[in-house]
């Protein structure tokens, strides 16, 4: 729809100053106490276009409960849906989230206000993930003055908690009901593919146990983090062998460019140990934690068999090793057929606003938009505004292009009303 496309490429200052609004509300996580406030930003711009809209609340001893974690976390929980029926026969569901992750003192502009520079509009979101939403007001605006009517009904949640799950508000929604559609698109993605799989997360904690003692005479106590090595020993022996697997998945170009890794590959990790209080006591307690991401060919029950198989060998080498340990799913992988009509659709509208190939990919990280899916059975594509190695989403001086944003308001439009 030339009208419409060309009206966009007018209006890039409006969407400017849209993404100005929602960076300035500071939604950064921890501790994510301005949510209510985007969400009203939101929801009165989406009223004004007809939406029906519902703000939705989750309660806070379910948000508990699912985030034993977060209980430090202040603020309500809350979340929007808005709702267009237009008579269409299909329903397109359009998400992201609006929290972000916090700004560290070392930026060259004001995280939390949009700086042009050069090209390009710097601010803590702009890229992960309010420019999205930017985009989308913008062209919901346009339709309302050109008349253009979507060739979908629209079904918009914008949710909030992305940043530290592991239950978001869109989990939240999705166990709601409120997900209904036929079609899926996330715009929490980067504009360098369309991500239609990702890998699974398990978050896991091994805790071994010791006895405290004078260092003076460690051979009275029994020392924790040497107990522990064994264990890590049998846990990098079962790295290895998991992280020689493939999947058939492609990987993001920018990895590809980056490492020559072809497709997703699943990973083992040990990120964190804590023990001892004192460098003259014996550590009586030693506490590792990691995560293991698994790819969509993977199955959890067989990830979790083989995990506990490397804790049974420690088990029966050194019995006399005392330990315990937890094994949590939080997100299981995503992955959208490649055929699917819709995954072509969006791939060839981002291909003509981008004026080239937009390739499909996996996601090595994982995604509370495969919790959605999971739940809803949608067919669903990740594409957004940004560059994987260039906007430094989570880092110093986020930034988006400018003829990113273009693009991708374009792109919305076109894949919206056709």
């Amino acid at each position: 729809m030339p009208i419409l496309s060309d009206y966009l490429g007018s209006r890039t200052e409006d969407t400017i100053r849209i993404l100005d609004d929602l960076v300035r509300i500071q939604t950064n996580v921890p501790p994510g106490e301005n949510y209510e406030k985007v969400i009203d930003y939101a929801a009165r711009k989406l009223k004004d276009l007809d939406f029906d809209i519902e703000k939705i609340f989750m309660p806070r001893e379910l948000f508990e409960k699912k985030n034993p974690r977060l209980t430090h976390l202040k603020g309500e929980r809350v979340n929007l849906c808005a709702t267009k029926n237009t008579g269409a026969k299909k329903t397109l569901l359009i998400n992201t989230h609006f929290d972000v992750v916090p700004a560290s003192s070392n930026w060259s502009f004001p995280p939390f206000e949009c700086t042009v520079k050069e090209g390009r509009i710097f601010g803590r979101g702009v890229a992960d993930s309010k420019g999205g939403p930017a985009a989308l007001f913008t062209v919901l605006l346009a339709m309302r003055e050109l008349d253009i009517a979507p060739k979908y009904n629209l079904n918009i949640a914008l949710t909030t908690d992305e940043e530290m799950g592991p239950y978001s508000g869109l989990c939240h929604l999705a166990d709601l009901g409120k997900l209904k559609a036929d079609y899926f698109l996330s715009m929490d993605g980067d504009s360098d593919d369309i991500t239609i799989a990702s890998n699974g997360n398990v978050d896991w904690q091994i805790d071994i146990f010791g006895k405290s003692y004078h260092s003076g005479s460690s051979f009275m106590g029994i020392n924790a983090i040497e107990k522990s090595i064994p264990v890590m020993n049998e846990l990098m022996l079962l790295k290895e062998k998991v992280e020689m697997r493939r999947s058939k998945v492609p990987a993001s170009m920018a990895i590809t460019q980056k490492t020559g890794m072809k497709t997703l590959m699943p990973v083992l990790n040990i990120n964190m140990m804590n023990a001892g209080v004192k460098q003259n006591i014996v550590p009586d307690r030693c506490i590792m934690k990691g995560d293991r991401r698994f790819i969509p060919e993977e199955k959890y029950d067989d990830v979790h068999k083989e995990f506990d198989s490397a804790i049974s060998n420690v088990k029966m080498k050194y019995p006399e090793i005392e330990l315990k340990y937890s094994f949590d799913e939080i997100y299981a992988p995503m992955l959208t057929d490649i055929n699917h009509p819709w995954v072509k659709e969006v791939q060839n509208i981002a291909s003509a606003t981008a004026g080239k190939k937009v390739s499909l990919a996996g996601a090595q990280g994982s995604l509370d938009v495969a919790y959605a899916v999971k739940v809803t059975g949608l067919p669903a594509c990740c594409f957004g505004i940004g560059r994987r190695t260039q906007s430094n989403a989570h880092a110093d001086d986020e930034n988006i292009r400018i003829d990113d944003l273009v693009m991708y308001t374009k792109f919305l439009g076109k894949l919206i009303c056709g």
